[in-house]
């Protein structure tokens, strides 16, 4: 695995256009993970099998969980991955998935996002290297980082999916909120919204 490092959100989206190929950002649900995981693996290895390996590069978030687990699939397939990730990543010491050919990481105060109505470095390196975007379930970055895509018109297709349930209530038993009583995220009221 190959780990670059950057400065700023465009040089790492230069980086990644400069591979030539035709890219696919997989987002979705990151730590917390997936409540039905052998389901999310089928819609995986199922997206994946439209894509032609010679000519598409896999990418997401850099880490083995959660969404994450595209790589395995897309590496057994065949595919070219990279991963954009923040800089927190690298100071948090976190693991980065085995499957990934090449690690980007951005210099960025925060895990993505908006902050301050915009998209932080990551999340802009991931939108603007992207041809298209894969969305399977989804928290609230990656709601930010589909929202913006649809913005510019790039393609991005959505599939539901439920964030894990147990993950879920004990994150909002931490952060003093209430149990939450759905688990699709914010990716999919967005799509419920048009």
């Amino acid at each position: 695995m190959d780990v670059v490092r950057h400065d700023t959100a465009k040089l790492a989206v230069l980086a990644v256009r400069s591979l030539g190929k035709h890219i696919v950002t997989f987002v979705g649900f990151s730590g917390g993970g997936y409540e039905n995981r052998a389901r999310v693996n089928g819609i995986i290895r199922e997206c994946l099998g439209r894509f032609d390996p010679t000519r598409t590069t896999i990418c997401a978030g850099a880490t083995p969980d959660g969404i994450g687990a595209v790589y395995r699939f897309a590496k057994d397939l065949g595919f070219d991955t990279v991963g954009i990730v923040s800089s927190i990543a690298e100071e948090e010491d976190v693991a980065f998935s085995p499957d990934v050919d090449t690690v980007h990481i951005v210099k960025d105060g925060s895990w993505g996002g908006l902050h301050n109505g915009a998209l932080s470095p990551t999340s802009t390196a991931m939108v603007e290297a992207s041809d298209e975007i894969v969305a399977i379930g989804g928290g609230e970055i990656a709601c930010q980082e589909v929202e913006a895509a649809r913005k510019v018109g790039k393609n991005v297709t959505y599939l539901p999916a439920d964030m894990n349930h147990a993950a879920a209530r004990d994150k909002a038993a931490k952060n003093g909120d209430p149990p939450p009583t759905r688990f699709e995220g914010p990716v999919h009221r967005l799509f419920q919204s048009g």
